[in-house]
């Protein structure tokens, strides 16, 4: 499967930003699929997973609450609802997509797009 994410940007602290990630050549329900992001100096961290088998999804703790993670089958894209974002988030952010569970040791991997949160 390939992967392309789009809506980075520039955006204000307290704003909101929805990224997509199309997919190609795969259908998304046939993967666990996961956001990731790496900020300047940092390791890549994993911020949403959904999971393959059952749908659910899992965040990590600095995001849980503001954002959320979907998909729209039809449409082959994975979504990233971000919202009252903050300066620590600024990162850029990755779609993966692997065949087993588990959102690590991903297998497919889109080009990063970036987000800024900045006044």
């Amino acid at each position: 499967v390939q992967l392309q994410a789009s809506g980075g940007g520039l955006v204000q602290p307290g704003g909101s930003l929805r990224l997509s990630c199309a997919a190609s050549g795969g259908t998304l329900g046939d993967y666990t699929i996961g956001w990731f992001r790496q900020a300047p100096g940092k390791e890549r961290e994993n911020v949403a997973c959904m999971h393959r088998i059952d749908g659910s999804t899992d965040y990590t703790d600095s995001v849980q609450g503001r954002f959320t993670i979907s998909r729209d089958n039809a449409e082959s894209t994975l979504y990233l609802q971000m919202n009252n974002l903050k300066p620590e988030d600024t990162a850029v952010y990755y779609c993966a997509a692997k065949w087993y569970p588990g959102c690590y040791g991903m297998d497919y991997w889109g080009k990063g797009t970036l987000v800024t949160v900045s006044s």
